[in-house]
This record gives structure tokens, C-alpha cells and sequence, in this order.
């Protein structure tokens, strides 16, 4: 049954349809508010705003769920691999056997880069950060195709396949140019993780073999951070993919999004703040009383969520995955220890249950990450390499069901209408 939502502005009564989502979420459908009123919504942050209809990844933050089209996170992260993923929220369902293997040989036909993408990674600066290269040689990739950068006679899978395959040996050939190393040429028999292992560590006298556990660590980071509903790198692929530019171009803007530290950097924010704390001798519950101490300015980084306002059910597997992949290693690792100690602190802390604050899937992404041996400054390129299934499936949404620019209003609080006054007639400060 249809719905409605009244609405009273001023002296005038308007009835606005109800949208209802296929796990009963509720919307009110405000598209007819200023035709039909003059007045628009205001909501700073869009918190309360649903920006499109989707059907790639549902979040139940008081419940601490996420699906990918309908499949529970953590089922697809112990028993998926990443490129089955990344097909499941492009194309919708899960790939068949052959469709699998058609899709990791494009993965594979595609890892190489043009001999001319990689002189462009070797003359940046070496103090540049990773995820702007990153973002500059996806938005360059768009260049050695037709002017759309989409090439519309090719299957779109290919074009998928091409943008994560590349991807890949874009982040891998930016360490190694960083680090002032040989390039590492990827290899045709390892998967998507093991891969992008052989080319971040491998060098000319001693090449890396990936562990299958490392590996399967390696895949499983990728597949937690593949989607996330309409944060804001998502949200800035689908506005720029709105314009009608290319699948590269958008996911440019989206790395560039990702790479600010409240959004991709905050794995990297746990680590330093895990840091501090035991570089600096601060007690655990020291600590956590500098936090609810407001005039501090500090922050208990890797707690909380916008969205979530439970436990992030990423951040329960891949705490469970860290205990796997030290144990395999033979390693202990201090901060891992404090991190446990940290959590258990602060959920039994009355301060914290009371904001609902749980650790996120950065609190423990980052202790995953360092125990694989990711470089701290590699975390939010990872992060990216996955997050890109995700833009690829809501790119080809935009492309697919969505014929408008986007386009949000604003309330003006500037100065009213006003003359020009030559520089001469302008009074003195």
C-alpha cells in the first residue's frame, strides 16, 4: 500500500510520497517540495538525506549488519574471493564458474601499464603522497582509450576488470618508485592479493612468494573495505559519474575523496595513536580519560561510526583475522595487545556505551595491514584498491538508471544585493 507523508508549509498543506526500501527502509520522496512550495531541504552533512536508490550494499547500523546485494559480509568474507566480489556488486549475483574465470583473465590480460604510465610513476617526486598518484594515473588511464574513456563497443566487464587490474600495479610500481626500487612485473599465476603482495615486496635478488594465508588476509581486506553504501567517496563518484564523464575520471575523484583522514586515513590514525600511546608510556585508561576530557583535543581514533551504532561487523572478522595471520607469521605484535586492551576499556566504559561507541573496521585494519607488512602510508591505497569494486558497481548505476546531473540547492547567507564601488570610493578598513 502507498503512502504518504503530509507536510505543513505555512498556511499550505502538501502531501509527499513515501518511499519504502526492500528491508523496510522509509523515505520521504521530497523532489516536488520547491516546484510545489518554493522551500527546499536543508540538512548539512546530507545525514538524513538518501541522495539515490540503490541495490549494491544495505547497512543496518543498529544492528550492526552489511550486505552486498543481499549476502551477509561476513559469509562472503570467510568463503569469497575478491574478484567474485567485486562481480557480485557489479553485475549483481554471483559469478558462475565460467564467468569467474573469464573475469580474473581480463584481470590478468590487463595488469601490465603502458611503458609510458610507468616513465610518468618514475618522474614523480618521491615525496609525493601514494594516493595522489594513484588518483593522477587512474584519471590518466581514461587517456590510451576512445575520447568517452569507456569505449562503448567493449564488454563492461572488461572495462571493470581493466580499472581494478591496473589499479593494482599503479599502487605497487608507486612503492617501489618511492622507495627508489626496481619495478616488479606482476605475475600471470597469482591471484588479486597474492599479486599485489609479489609486486609491493618482491625484488630482483629476493623475490617474494605469498604465504596463502597472508594472501587470504590480503584478499579479505579487500573484500571488507569493497563497498559501503553512500559515503563520501561513493557519494563523489556517483556526482561526478553524473556529468556523463568516464568510469576512470570518477573513480579519480573518488580516490581523492578516500584520501582524506577522516575517511581513508583513519586506519593509518589508529596506528599512530596506538603509537603515542605506548612510545609515550600513557596507561590505557589515562588515555581514555584524556579523551572525555573535551578541552584535550583528543580522540580515541578507530571508535565510532556515522553509520553504525553498533559493533561494525567488519571490524568483529578482521579482529578475528589479525589473531590468524601473527599466529601463522610466529609474531607478536605489542600494539595488537594494546588494542585489545584499549577495546576492552572503553566498551566497558559507561562514557562510551552511553555514544554508542564501538570499534570501527579501521581499529583493527591497520594492525591487519602492519602484520601483512603494508607500509604505513600504503594503508589508504589498499583501502582504495577494494573500495573500487564498489565505485565500479555504483558508476555503472549512475550510467544505467540516473539521466540527471546532480545537482543539490543551498541556502544563501551571503550579503543582499549590493552596488560596485570603484577603489577609490571604497571606505578604509
Amino acid at each position: 500500500m502507498e503512502q504518504d507523508a503530509g507536510l505543513s508549509v505555512g498556511e499550505r498543506e502538501i502531501s509527499l510520497p513515501v518511499v519504502v526500501g526492500s528491508e523496510g527502509e522509509q523515505g520521504v520522496d521530497v523532489s516536488r517540495l520547491r516546484a510545489e512550495t518554493g522551500y527546499i531541504t536543508l540538512d548539512p552533512g546530507y545525514g538524513n538525506t538518501g541522495s539515490c536508490r540503490s541495490s549494491i550494499t544495505f547497512i543496518d547500523g543498529e544492528k550492526g549488519v552489511l550486505r552486498y546485494r543481499g549476502y551477509p559480509i561476513e559469509q562472503l568474507a570467510e568463503q569469497s574471493i575478491f574478484p567474485e566480489v567485486a562481480w557480485l556488486l557489479i553485475f549483481g549475483e554471483l559469478p558462475t564458474g565460467d564467468e569467474l574465470a573469464s573475469f580474473r583473465r581480463r584481470f590478468r590480460d590487463h595488469q601490465m601499464l603502458y611503458t609510458s604510465m610507468v616513465d610518468q610513476l618514475k618522474a614523480m617526486p618521491p615525496s609525493i603522497h601514494p594516493m595522489a598518484t594513484l588518483s593522477a594515473m587512474i584519471n590518466a588511464e581514461s587517456a590510451y582509450h576512445a575520447e568517452s574513456g569507456m569505449d562503448k563497443e567493449r564488454p563492461f566487464a572488461d572495462v571493470a576488470a581493466e580499472i581494478l587490474s591496473k589499479a593494482r600495479t599503479i599502487a605497487a610500481v608507486s612503492h617501489k618508485t618511492r622507495q627508489d626500487e626496481p619495478v616488479v612485473s606482476p605475475r600471470p599465476d597469482l591471484g588479486y592479493a597474492g599479486n599485489f603482495l609479489h609486486m609491493l615486496f618482491s625484488r630482483p635478488y629476493d623475490e617474494y612468494e605469498p604465504d596463502p594465508d597472508v594472501s587470504r588476509a590480503m584478499d579479505m581486506i579487500l573484500t571488507l573495505h569493497a563497498d559501503h553504501e553512500q559515503n563520501c567517496s561513493t557519494s563523489t563518484v556517483r556526482m561526478v559519474a553524473s556529468s556523463g564523464v568516464n568510469l576512470f575520471a570518477s573513480c579519480a575523484a573518488g580516490v581523492s575523496a578516500l584520501w582524506g583522514p577522516l575517511h581513508g586515513g583513519a586506519n593509518a590514525a589508529v596506528i599512530r595513536m596506538l603509537e603515542q600511546i605506548r612510545d609515550e608510556g600513557i596507561g590505557v585508561k589515562d588515555y581514555l580519560g584524556k579523551v572525555k576530557d573535551k578541552t584535550t583535543g583528543i580522540r580515541l581514533m578507530g571508535f565510532g561510526h556515522r553509520v553504525y551504532k553498533n559493533y561494525d561487523p567488519r571490524a568483529k572478522i578482521i579482529k578475528a583475522q589479525v589473531h590468524r595471520v601473527l599466529d601463522k607469521l610466529g609474531r607478536d605484535d605489542p600494539l595488537l595487545d594494546l588494542a585489545r586492551e584499549l577495546e576492552s576499556a572503553a566498551l566497558e566504559d559507561e562514557y562510551f556505551q552511553a555514544r554508542n561507541l564501538y570499534p570501527n573496521v579501521d581499529f583493527y585494519s591497520g594492525i591487519l595491514m602492519r602484520s601483512v607488512g603494508i607500509p604505513i602510508e600504503m594503508f589508504t591505497v589498499v583501502f582504495a584498491l577494494g573500495r573500487l569494486a564498489g565505485w565500479v558497481a555504483n558508476f555503472k548505476e549512475v550510467e544505467e538508471y540516473e539521466s540527471r546531473i546532480y545537482r543539490p540547492r543551498q541556502i544563501y547567507t551571503g550579503p543582499n544585493a549590493r552596488d560596485y564601488l570603484p577603489v577609490e570610493q571604497r571606505p578604509s578598513p
